[in-house]
């Protein structure tokens, strides 16, 4: 602290001196001397003993200093003491879907086994399954992009919870697998999805020669990115002519949305169904290509359009009501459940649509079949030429054993989940009875001795 008020002086010393040399500089009285002090910088420098540059920091600091406060053309009541910049670190918050799922296992797996999950329990637990090298801070932030909450009880003790609409999803999906299970429904599964492939999904370091004669060649480019649409089921492997790849300029996110989109899903969606052969249950997820069959005001939505909308409606209002009433009434007038264009084109060619629940690509085995094509190309190319050749064999390669093998593997994990669901809730019953009904969630970054051990 004393170096750096020592600092600051020495910052205000220069600028004093320099502007008593503009002083003179300036002094049209005594000529002799104002002309002497003309190079007014040097001179400032030179009799400081510190160098041109510092007197052109320090001179562009004063200046911009003396603005903010509003005192032009005089000195400023204070230099900033210089510091030492320090970088922060990078929050470990960018998992995969597989390393998320792992996380969401984890938690979940603490009531399984009748024991309450912190912070610290979570944290050494992931270290162990996947090398997890982040922080509590990090994991939290991963936790709350999964929807868990912290939450308070009536004694101070907070626990970790799942929001509610995830959990009630994820119940409502399982069951409704289930009874398909249970009543021997013969209509074949079809699981479809989506997913990207990066052209730097080859690896970082490579071997290679002092001469760059030998060994693999590295990347040329890294920015390149696949999208993948295909659909399957475990019954007949993947649909004939569903496979869709093609390329986005460049590896953004923002990219793949643009070229992702409701209108290029839509032409697909409708185009692999018409290549089934029999009516199927048709398993999807809620991404953002799945528009509702009727569109409802935004939050950014004019007064006049959402009184328009209404209107077309026969909903009554009156002209004095504000944008917050008017919204409240478009809330009553949405179905409590979310219909989608594509349920509807799918039921009118005969199949039924059952929603994935967020977060949870466990349960389709197409998320099994991206890691073996993704591993197959990981490995083997890096011009994003080379990575659409081996995505189109590797997905070609995938057999009716493999989407069988998967599809067990999901189909156990589904029922397994489902007897946990069970158990699950009688457990946080006990949690529930004690909850702060005013408290939705505390904060993420509540201390760790908050949380019970």
């Amino acid at each position: 602290m004393a170096f750096q008020d020592t600092q600051s002086q020495t910052k205000k010393v220069i600028f004093h001196v320099y502007n008593y040399f503009k002083t003179l500089s300036g002094d049209k009285g005594k000529p002799e001397i104002s002309k002497f002090f003309r190079k007014t910088r040097e001179m400032t420098a030179e009799a400081c003993g510190v160098s041109l540059a510092c007197v052109k920091r320090v001179c562009a600091e004063g200046k911009k200093l003396s603005v903010g406060e509003n005192r032009l053309g005089a000195e400023p009541s204070s230099f900033k003491s210089p510091r030492k910049s320090y970088k922060r670190a990078k929050r470990m918050t960018n998992l995969d879907i597989v390393d998320n799922e792992v996380v969401r296992k984890t938690v979940h797996s603490f009531y399984d086994n009748g024991q309450y999950p912190t912070n610290a329990k979570i944290l050494g637990a992931l270290r162990e399954k996947i090398n997890y090298s982040g922080s509590q801070s990090s994991l939290q932030h991963i936790l709350r992009d999964l929807n868990f909450k912290y939450k308070k009880c009536n004694d101070g003790r907070t626990f970790l919870m799942e929001l509610n609409d995830i959990v009630c999803s994820r119940v409502k999906f399982l069951r409704k697998m289930h009874e398909f299970r249970r009543n021997n429904d013969t209509r074949p599964i079809v699981y479809l999805d989506k997913t990207w492939i990066n052209q730097n999904n080859t690896r970082g370091h490579i071997w290679q020669n002092s001469d760059n004669t030998e060994g693999l060649k590295e990347p040329i480019k890294k920015d390149g990115r696949l999208i993948v649409c295909h659909a399957g089921s475990p019954s007949f492997s993947f649909i004939k002519n569903s496979k869709l790849v093609f390329r986005c300029k460049s590896g953004s996110q923002a990219d793949y949305h643009s070229k992702m989109n409701a209108t290029i899903f839509h032409k697909w969606f409708v185009d692999t169904l018409s290549n089934l052969k029999e009516p199927c249950i048709i398993v999807m997820d809620n991404a953002y290509h799945s528009t509702l069959t009727e569109e409802y005001p935004k939050a950014n939505t004019r007064k006049t359009d959402v009184q328009k909308w209404l209107k077309d409606r026969s909903i009554d209002f009156s002209p004095v009501e504000t944008l917050s009433e008017l919204r409240e009434k478009v809330k009553l007038a949405m179905p409590k459940e979310k219909k989608y264009k594509l349920d509807k084109i799918a039921l009118q060619m005969g199949h039924e649509v059952v929603r994935l629940p967020p977060y949870h690509c466990q349960y389709n085995p197409i998320a099994l079949i991206w890691e073996q094509v993704k591993g197959k190309v990981t490995d083997n190319s890096f011009k994003i030429e080379d990575v659409e050749v081996l995505v189109n064999i590797a997905l070609d390669a995938v057999t009716t054993e493999y989407w069988t093998k998967y599809g067990e593997h999901c189909n156990k994990i589904q029922e397994d989940d489902l007897v946990k669901e069970d158990l699950r809730d009688k457990i946080l019953e006990v949690i529930l009875i004690t909850m702060n009904p005013d408290d939705s969630s505390t904060d993420e970054d509540d201390d760790e001795d908050n949380m019970i051990n």
